[in-house]
This record gives structure tokens, C-alpha cells and sequence, in this order.
């Protein structure tokens, strides 16, 4: 215990200089690769189709490999041997920064898997470090809310990025290549920034430097393997749907990103708040329930403005991410956390390298709807999962049916 507390007086005393706090550090990494990203995200669908000439399976190819990173997430705690936690997320950020920048240029079937996977290795790493991050260095009793916050930054960022997409195509009329140049860029520059401007910043425990599988967390594990699989109806499918089957427009689809943030932005923080007071459990059981209502309304909407409001509310669910690594802390000795994160980042893609290829070239051709009334059995799935959260959540009481730990955890 005296190791223990000299750990966290010693990073007491690192942080103590003025607003460079952890805090403040994870807020505006949270900030910086959002920016990036979401200008990728809200471009990727018109410039695969207007400039590549993609369809239902090359996209799904393109996203597929871009989980492929994610997969390898794992390997995170190998590059933690060489490399701090705070260094690592840095140069993720400037990773992911440079793969969005470069793709503007690529405007190829191969040059699109290229930068693709370039970026996707910075923002899966990135994602990754800044979540064991969160829970090494924000208190418990905070956590929920510090995260909302978090989450909140992000939507900012995509705020003034897809802000930033809408001005440049209605009003200044720039290419998409300078769109995407700029918006990474502006995540190099932040990378920039946060190196320089923040010390080094320790973890309150000194962390496992290898791979950890855990048979108390199952259940967290089940939870995060079903939420990636669910990811992907959005990110890869539902997006496809609105400008092939209702013809929306990239400033369309900008213009969604921007709704779905500016209530993102106002939500996030109320809703940590919520999972502080009224826990884990009633807030995914709150979420699948809706999600299996959104993919069946996908699956059946014939028009475009019905079909919008779904990806608003579909996007709105995402969240309640929060609940889970509030979960994952409340569960965890807070030496595994490094460790379960990357893993769990893994397993989170197992579903998702898989499931854009075999949804795009089965599924999509044969019915788009098939997808969406998939996607509403994988929330059932889920549904039944977080049935089985406590609701207090604790080492020794990991779950309501099924292994759990002793008591006590062990020294």
C-alpha cells in the first residue's frame, strides 16, 4: 500500500501545475482525433462512390480492412514495453492525422485500402491508450461523468469538422483533397500540441505489460464482442444506405454528423451523471432496447427523412459506451488495465473485420433490409448480456449468473 501511495503522490505532484491536468490532457486528446476522423467518416461514402466507383463490395472490403487494426489492438501492450502509455497516444494521433491527410490523393480502389488502414492503425492505437488511460487516471467516483465530458469533447471536434466539410463544399467549393489535407493536419497539429504542452503524466498502478484474459470478465468481454459487431450497422451500413437508396449528398451527410454531435455534445456529460446515479446495468439495457427498435425501423423505411431520424437516434445510443468501461473499473484490479483494454479493443473487431465483408457481399445484394433485421438480432443478443450486469458492480460480484471471482481480489 505505502508503493501505492507514493505512485499517486508522486503523480499528484507531476500533474499539480495549473490546468495541465489528466484531465484536461484526455479532454483534448479526446478533441483532436474526432476532427479528423469525422471528415474522413462524413466524406467516405460519396468519395468511395463519386471517385472510386465503390460498390456494396468494396466498401465492405474498405471496412473490413480498416477493423483490421483494431484486431491487432493487442499488440498495444507489446509496443508498451518501449514506449509510455501518454507517448504512445501522441503518436497515434499524429498517425491517424497523416492517413486522413493523404487520402484526398489516393482516389483509388487500392490507394483508398492504403490510407485507410494508415489511419486506422493511428485511431484503433489511439483508441486503445486514451481508454486505459481514462480509467488509470480518473478516480471511480468521477469516472462516469470525466468520460461524459470526454465524449462531449468529441462531438465539439466533429462539430467544427463537419462544420468545417459543409463550408468547404457549399460555400468555398474545395475539393475533397483539401478537405481531407486539413482535417488531418489539424490532428497533427494537436498531436503537436499535446506533446509539448503537458508533462508526463503517471498511472496510479504500476501496469501488467502483457496479455491478460481474465475469466471474471467475461462478461465484459461478451459485451464488448456484441457492441462491435452492432458498431458496424451503423458505421459501415446505415451511412451506405442514405446516399445509395435515398441520394443523400455529402453536405447531407455532413449535415447529419452535425446534428448527431451538437446532441452528443449536450447529452454526454447528463448521461455519465445518469450512469453514476441509476448505474451500468439499467443504462445498456436502456440502449439495446432502443437499438433493436432503430434497425428494424432501417430495415423498413421508405423515406429519406424517417431513414435520418433513425441515424440520429442511432447515433445518439453510442453514448452510452460510457456504461461499459465504467463497468470495466468498477470489475477490474487497476493493474489489468492497460492490458484488458487492448485486448478488449481486439475482441471488439473480431466481429467487425468479418461482418462489413460478409454483410456486404451476402446480405446487402440480396436485401439491404437483411442487414438491419441482423443487426436487430445482434441487440437482442446484447440485451440478454446486460441483463446479466449488477447492479453494483464489483470484484467478486462481476455478474449476476455465471463465473465470477472470490469475494476479495486478490493482493
Amino acid at each position: 500500500m505505502a508503493k501505492g501511495r507514493g505512485v499517486q503522490g508522486e503523480n499528484e505532484k507531476t500533474v499539480n501545475q495549473g490546468w495541465r491536468t489528466p484531465e484536461m490532457c484526455l479532454v483534448l486528446m479526446a478533441a483532436a482525433a474526432p476532427f479528423s476522423f469525422s471528415i474522413w467518416m462524413a466524406l467516405l461514402n460519396n468519395f468511395t462512390h463519386d471517385y472510386a466507383g465503390f460498390g456494396g463490395r468494396e466498401i465492405g472490403i474498405l471496412q473490413s480492412l480498416r477493423e483490421v487494426p483494431g484486431f491487432l489492438a493487442f499488440t498495444a501492450i507489446f509496443v508498451l514495453l518501449i514506449l509510455r502509455e501518454q507517448v504512445f497516444a501522441v503518436l497515434s494521433l499524429a498517425t491517424l492525422g497523416l492517413g486522413v491527410a493523404l487520402t484526398g490523393y489516393f482516389p483509388s480502389e487500392y490507394g483508398l485500402y492504403f490510407t485507410t488502414v494508415l489511419m486506422s492503425v493511428g485511431f484503433h492505437y489511439f483508441e486503445t491508450i486514451q481508454m486505459s488511460l481514462s480509467l488509470q487516471w480518473l478516480p471511480k467516483a468521477i469516472a462516469p461523468r470525466a468520460l461524459g465530458w470526454q465524449m462531449s469533447a468529441k462531438s465539439v471536434a466533429s462539430i467544427a469538422a463537419y462544420g468545417f466539410v459543409w463550408l468547404g463544399l457549399e460555400l468555398l467549393g474545395l475539393d475533397f483533397a483539401w478537405l481531407y489535407a486539413i482535417g488531418g493536419g489539424v490532428t497533427v497539429a494537436m498531436a503537436l500540441y499535446i506533446w509539448f504542452a503537458f508533462p508526463r503524466i503517471e498511472g496510479h498502478e504500476i501496469q501488467h505489460k502483457t496479455i491478460i484474459l481474465r475469466k471474471r470478465y467475461w462478461l465484459y468481454y461478451a459485451l464488448t464482442f456484441m457492441g462491435g459487431a452492432r458498431r458496424q450497422i451503423f458505421v459501415v451500413f446505415a451511412g451506405f444506405l442514405l446516399v445509395s437508396k435515398f441520394g443523400y449528398a455529402a453536405s447531407d451527410v455532413a449535415a447529419l454528423y452535425l446534428i448527431n454531435h451538437a446532441i452528443t455534445s449536450f447529452v454526454a456529460p447528463m448521461l455519465g451523471g445518469f450512469i453514476t446515479r441509476f448505474g451500468e446495468r439499467n443504462a445498456l439495457v436502456f440502449e439495446y432496447i432502443g437499438l433493436i427498435a432503430v434497425f428494424i425501423g432501417y430495415a423498413y423505411a421508405e423515406a429519406p427523412l424517417a431513414a435520418a431520424m433513425l441515424y440520429v437516434v442511432d447515433h445518439l445510443f453510442f453514448s452510452f459506451a460510457i456504461a461499459q468501461k465504467s463497468y470495466l473499473q468498477k470489475i477490474a484490479d487497476g493493474r489489468d488495465i492497460a492490458a484488458t483494454s487492448s485486448v478488449s479493443f481486439s475482441i471488439n473487431h473480431i466481429a467487425a473485420v468479418v461482418i462489413p465483408f460478409v454483410f456486404g457481399a451476402i446480405l446487402w445484394p440480396i436485401s439491404p433490409s437483411y442487414v438491419f433485421i441482423a443487426g436487430a438480432m445482434m441487440a437482442a443478443v446484447s440485451l440478454i448480456l446486460a441483463l446479466n450486469v449488477p447492479r453494483r458492480p464489483m470484484p467478486g460480484c462481476e455478474v449476476i449468473v455465471g463465473y465470477r471471482s472470490s469475494p476479495a481480489p486478490a493482493e
